[in-house]
């Protein structure tokens, strides 16, 4: 049901939105992927605007890890996580109401300080023993996807440091701790006054879903349909293609 309204909201955007906006009131907490922040943080202040009863709060953080707060009990509305692997974990878990709908895509860029400074060109670079290089943590969605484009260009990258996001990734290079990171496009693109992304062709390779569900726990079922429908609406779609992500 959720998936059909979507796909009429694209068509009708304005439609969608007060279709969403009928009765929705009170608390709606959302628990995000780490890389969806600066898009879900402009969704929830549209949302907001478009429903004046309600106010969103957003948990982001590392998807498997938001996971394991779900299927634990955390009180929560929806989840959206970066891939479907860790989506599994909730739905496995009995703990999504419906099917999830993957309303992006997400793929990799190599993130190095502005400027380029090491001369990094592609991901076999990434294998010099010289270059400090980040990854995210096999775990999560991003180092998953990391280590398959890996895999498929055949490079065997030591990295000095796993993180539990893209952001934790992506923040090394901005400190000047690492050389190089592997992180989304979407999360480079936001950082691009601190760092330059670099586009390699085996980012193909390991393009990630992106569903989103509402929990079945949730305090605020109606609010949370309600979210999970707005997000495939065309004005949420603009704000997630407008920072980087691909239409699913």
């Amino acid at each position: 049901m959720l998936a059909a309204c979507g796909g009429n909201a694209a068509d009708s955007p304005a439609g969608s939105a007060s279709s969403a906006a009928s009765g929705v009131t009170g608390n709606l907490t959302v628990l995000a992927a780490a890389s969806l922040t600066e898009s879900f943080d402009q969704i929830g202040k549209d949302f907001e605007a478009a429903n004046p009863g309600v106010k969103v709060t957003f948990s982001y953080g590392g998807s498997s890890g938001l996971a394991q707060q779900v299927t634990s009990g955390a009180p929560a509305d929806v989840f959206a996580a970066a891939s479907p692997v860790t989506m599994k974990t909730v739905t496995g878990a009995g703990d999504a109401t419906g099917e999830p709908v993957v309303f992006v895509k997400n793929q990799l860029v190599i993130a190095v300080p502005k400027g380029n400074p090491k001369g990094v060109k592609g991901l076999s670079d990434l294998a010099n023993p010289d270059l400090k290089v980040a990854l995210c943590a096999e775990q999560a969605p991003c180092g998953a996807a990391a280590h398959k484009a890996l895999d498929a260009a055949g490079v065997k990258v030591t990295p000095v440091t796993e993180e539990q996001d893209v952001k934790a990734a992506l923040s090394k290079v901005k400190l000047g701790e690492v050389d190089a990171a592997l992180v989304y496009r979407t999360d480079g693109k936001a950082a691009s006054a601190d760092v330059d992304g670099i586009e390699f062709p085996e980012s193909s390779e390991a393009i990630n879903d992106y569903p989103i569900v509402a929990l079945k726990a949730a305090p605020n079922p109606s609010a949370a349909t309600a979210f999970v429908a707005y997000v495939q609406t065309g004005p949420a779609l603009k704000v997630l293609t407008d920072a980087g992500f691909q239409k699913p």
